[in-house]
């Protein structure tokens, strides 16, 4: 394929899937590996699947390719569909965790169509968690320690209207020691009695967190304010960790 000009080298290479390309015809010939290595390989993949973002905001297209083919909730189970499979360090204070149904007793129907249930606390504290393992997730080291691509992450909170309630959100980015490289911590939400029940979002978007983050720890929990038996307090749902392109 020496003879073939580069433009239309491109074009055949861009119809090769990314992993083979990059494991497999990237060692093929110096040519090859320029090709692979450089820009317009990867632009002409996003743009014939649809991936877009301004040539200016993209430092490296192959990691973006990637990174856009990867980009999914990373939180397994975040509407309660499972019970509680998947949240381990479960603190279940007062009457303990519990799942209902939309838009439940003195509340609201959720944003999205798509959620139809919500973890509801009761009257002490309960908290659970979720660890998330990059490279299982496929997330290289190479790519988290240089790229260093954005993690966002969003949760959604809501009370009843009969009832006040707590609401705490922690997020940890850790090493492979489970050391602590970065931290995001709410404050302590207070929704008074008699609120109008609608759903809140909290987001926040870790980047520039420096080399070494292997694992996301993320935490949420709350009760209610009246220690009523039962489960009055916040409501969660619809939590969410993403590798964001």
């Amino acid at each position: 394929m020496e003879s073939l000009p580069e433009a239309v080298l491109i074009r055949i290479l861009a119809s090769i899937p990314a992993v083979d390309l990059v494991l497999v015809c990237r060692l093929v010939c110096c040519q090859w590996k320029n090709l692979i290595d450089g820009a317009a390989l990867w632009i002409l993949k996003c743009q014939e699947e649809g991936l877009t973002r301004a040539e200016s905001d993209a430092e490296n297209w192959q990691n973006f390719y990637f990174l856009s083919k990867k980009r999914k909730n990373l939180i397994k189970n975040p509407c309660g569909e499972e019970d509680l499979e998947h949240w381990g360090e479960v603190e279940n204070g007062g009457d303990g965790w519990k799942i209902e149904e939309l838009p439940g007793d003195f509340g609201k129907e959720f944003p999205s169509e798509e959620v139809h249930k919500y973890f509801v606390t009761s009257y002490e504290w309960c908290r659970k968690a979720q660890v998330i393992d990059l490279r299982a997730e496929g997330y290289w080291e190479e790519l988290m320690d240089t790229t260093q691509p954005k993690i966002m992450v969003r949760d959604w909170y809501a009370a009843r209207s009969d009832a006040g309630c707590l609401y705490e959100l922690c997020v940890k980015l850790l090493s492979e020691n489970e050391d602590v490289l970065a931290e995001y911590k709410s404050e302590t939400v207070t929704i008074p009695q008699d609120s109008d029940a609608s759903w809140t979002e909290i987001s926040h978007t870790f980047s520039s967190y420096g080399p070494g983050v292997r694992f996301v720890h993320f935490e949420h929990g709350g009760q209610d304010t009246l220690f009523w038996k039962g489960w009055y307090g916040v409501r969660v749902t619809n939590s969410s960790v993403t590798v964001e392109p």
